[in-house]
């Protein structure tokens, strides 16, 4: 009997983790904002106060673009401030520390004020060409800055900035986020690499068609990632891809994205679109 309630139990465990490898993850749309948000690249969840912050470049990604703004959203899609912070510089990624919002202009990284939207500093990265996404450690106060343009990976720690990472196979690095004191990087090729900040070694977690824009992380070692162009991506465990939706050929585009747990919805800027959509995560 013991035998036979043993074999039960083996039995139980192998279809409990088939069920776990074959778990998959459906987009379902719920909203879609007003097309105030022109061009927008980044959204950002602000669990705390449950809003989100929306980067809007506003034109195109120059030196010369000085009327990038920040608005502030709802979990919703109703506009609550269309221009909580302005005249910024082609806004990309953005991340928040203590009681501040930081977003990456062109060659600097902008430090603002949540409480009120102003512009507290600017943190200017020498030699920077294009700085795009922004992910940070809150447990050692680090922010890192992804430079597409120079495929590398900087730090901001104390008003001081640092290189962190370049040279292969970094190549138009773009998407970043911390999970467990790892920094995920979404490569130009597709890959999605875990890097140890501590000895810099670089884990493959798995790889789509075309360059990674965000990432955002489901627990369990599973994650949503995006390409601009207008594909998301669920990256699985095991390292195995599923494509879960594909707007480029409606030209449509999926560029920085956020999410959040406590009602498992995602947020994808549309960027030329101008909007920002929500998705629930069945």
């Amino acid at each position: 009997m013991k035998r036979v309630f043993a074999l039960i139990l083996v039995n139980l465990a192998a279809g409990a983790i088939a069920f776990t490898q074959a778990q998959t993850v459906d987009l379902k749309p719920v909203w879609e904002s007003d097309t105030t948000l022109t061009t927008p690249e980044c959204v950002l969840v602000d669990p705390a106060k449950k809003v989100l912050y929306v980067a809007c470049i506003n034109g195109g990604p120059k030196l010369e673009n000085k009327g990038s703004f920040i608005a502030k959203v709802g979990l919703d899609g109703k506009v609550i401030n269309l221009k909580f912070t302005e005249n910024l510089n082609s806004t990309k990624g953005m991340g928040i520390l203590g009681d501040k919002l930081y977003v990456t202009e062109m060659n600097q990284v902008a430090e603002i004020s949540l409480a009120t939207g102003k512009v507290l500093n600017r943190y200017p990265i020498d030699g920077a060409k294009f700085l795009n996404d922004i992910a940070v450690d809150t447990k050692k106060n680090i922010v890192y800055i992804s430079d597409s343009n120079d495929s590398k990976i900087w730090a901001l720690n104390g008003g001081k900035t640092s290189l962190v990472l370049s040279g292969d196979p970094l190549k138009g690095t773009n998407g970043l986020y911390v999970e467990n004191g790892q920094v995920l990087i979404g490569n130009g090729d597709g890959s999605l690499l875990s890097m140890n900040p501590e000895t810099k070694k670089l884990t493959t977690l798995g790889k789509v068609s075309g360059g990674i824009d965000g990432i955002v992380a489901l627990g369990n070692k599973e994650y949503i990632v995006t390409e601009w162009a207008g594909k998301i991506w669920h990256v699985r465990a095991d390292g195995s891809t599923e494509l879960k939706l594909d707007s480029s050929k409606e030209k449509i585009n999926t560029a920085d994205i956020g999410y959040y747990p406590a009602t498992k919805m995602l947020f994808v800027p549309t960027f030329f679109h101008n909007t920002v959509k929500a998705y629930s995560l069945k």
